[in-house]
């Protein structure tokens, strides 16, 4: 069978069509026109596959077998949605998502990089193309290329004792072995049983870098960041390329993107970032979904009515005092709280447009901006200093008048932007040093795990948060 034929039938989405489908057929081919696989472009999908390491796909299988035309075609288109798209569909891997994903005509590209005989350039340009995706395939294909040693020391052992600045212990060689293949200390490092400042210092690093108190304290925490294998380090990294390659390629430039897993808020204007700052997502039983949904509206002095679940779990066996004590009421069924200074939604709401009831808010409870795990809501997302961020929106968007005078209403005010803002809820556990570096994060929902093993990796060991910390807030 020729290739234009096989294309026509894979763009008709058929094999072996019926008379009333002979249409569809002819204009397919049509539009594949004369392009067959030649030895040039068998050569260039096989070499493509050989080199898929670049995109952390190596662990799957694309067998092109014997080479026929059927099954070169069906590999490509393969091949090509997983460069375009992702190995992985994220809306059957997640209850739920509805970030915007990218949707090329692969069967119309594929034909035509055919007919030019490019296949090679066309499957080039179908993975993301910023520096952050090329940092990250350099980072996998260093661990891929560049094995530990079979001989490398046994994991590092946590007897339970912390070891603390300026004391010894025999496991430090290790650790300071440990640090040098993470870059944290430079390869001429002495390796001794003493806990010297330098060393100290590395660890600090390596804390914050990690999302932990950086207190120089080698503790189980910082042990597990050491004792991370470069086949989980591999492993995340190839998860977080392939989540970049679920994005589109060129999202809206002015927009807000919320990065889960690191419970970070980041806004872009005009294709820039302009601030960046603390937020407080969902814990791991009560998580953040991974979400598109647009800003339309401020909320000023907004009211709560309290979900069911948080109702029946958090509120119902507290008396009268409480509802009191905390400004709610009773309201057609349901528990409301009034706006003021207690509200769990603080002083601002900004209203988002999905079937979830998740939104960005303010909160009164400022602490918990100050702890390192921030998965702490219900689901929604806090923001810190939400009001500066408000205000900040309301100029940006040429509302801040309105806005001001909702404020001072003390009641609960909607002020409608004159475009919407679409936020994303993103999860991504490989963040980059200010030298531009990936560095493996925490992962706390162990949302990797999934990815890991459709990509055909084996099951990882993942830095997670602790569940059983949040308040009554949503």
């Amino acid at each position: 069978m020729g290739t234009s034929l096989v294309l026509a039938m894979m763009l008709a989405g058929c094999s072996g069509q019926s008379a009333s489908d002979q249409n569809a057929i002819a204009t397919a081919q049509e539009q594949a026109g004369p392009a067959q696989w030649s030895d040039k472009t068998k050569g260039q999908l096989r070499q493509a596959i050989d080199d898929r390491a670049a995109h952390g796909l190596d662990h799957m299988p694309f067998d092109i077998g014997a080479g026929d035309e059927a099954t070169l075609t069906e590999q490509a288109l393969r091949f090509a949605a997983a460069l375009a798209r992702g190995a992985t569909d994220p809306t059957k891997l997640y209850e739920v998502y509805t970030v915007p994903r990218p949707s090329p005509d692969l069967k119309a590209g594929l034909a035509g990089a055919l007919k030019s005989g490019d296949l090679s350039g066309w499957l080039n340009g179908l993975a993301p193309q910023d520096a952050n995706y090329k940092k990250l395939s350099a980072a996998y294909l260093k661990i891929a290329r560049e094995p530990r040693p079979q001989n490398s020391p046994a994991p590092i052992a946590d007897s339970g004792e912390a070891i603390k600045p300026g004391a010894t212990d025999p496991r430090l060689p290790a650790i300071t072995r440990e640090l040098v293949i993470l870059d944290y200390l430079p390869r001429n490092a002495a390796l001794g049983n003493s806990y010297a400042p330098p060393i100290v210092a590395a660890v600090r690093q390596m804390q914050a870098d990690y999302g932990m108190k950086p207190d120089g304290i080698i503790g189980a925490e910082a042990l597990a960041i050491l004792n991370m294998s470069d086949a989980d380090r591999g492993r995340a990294i190839a998860v977080a390329m392939e989540r970049l390659r679920w994005l589109e390629r060129t999202p809206p430039e002015t927009r807000i993107d919320v990065n889960i897993a690191a419970a970070r808020l980041t806004y872009w204007r005009d294709g820039k970032i302009v601030d960046s700052r603390k937020v407080i997502v969902g814990e791991p039983d009560t998580e953040t979904p991974q979400l598109g949904s647009p800003i339309f509206r401020l909320v000023a002095n907004p009211t709560w009515t309290v979900p069911r679940s948080i109702q029946e779990k958090d509120i119902a066996k507290k008396g009268p005092g409480y509802l009191k004590a905390n400004n709610m009421v009773w309201k057609d069924g349901w528990i409301v709280q009034q706006p003021g200074p207690k509200n769990s939604l603080g002083l601002v709401k900004f209203d988002m447009q999905n079937d979830h009831a998740i939104y960005l808010h303010d909160t009164p409870a400022k602490t918990l901006f100050g702890l390192v795990q921030r998965q702490r809501s219900h689901g929604c997302v806090r923001v810190d200093d939400a009001l500066g961020f408000a205000e900040m929106l309301a100029k940006d968007e040429g509302v801040v008048d309105e806005w001001h005078r909702a404020r001072e209403t003390g009641k609960e005010t909607f002020v409608k932007l004159p475009r919407q803002i679409p936020v994303r809820l993103l999860y991504q556990t490989v963040l980059f040093d200010d030298d531009g570096e990936p560095i493996v994060r925490n992962d706390p929902y162990g949302w990797d795990d999934r990815i890991g093993s459709a990509l055909g990796f084996q099951a990882g060991k993942a830095l997670r948060a602790k569940t059983g910390a949040a308040d009554v807030g949503p």
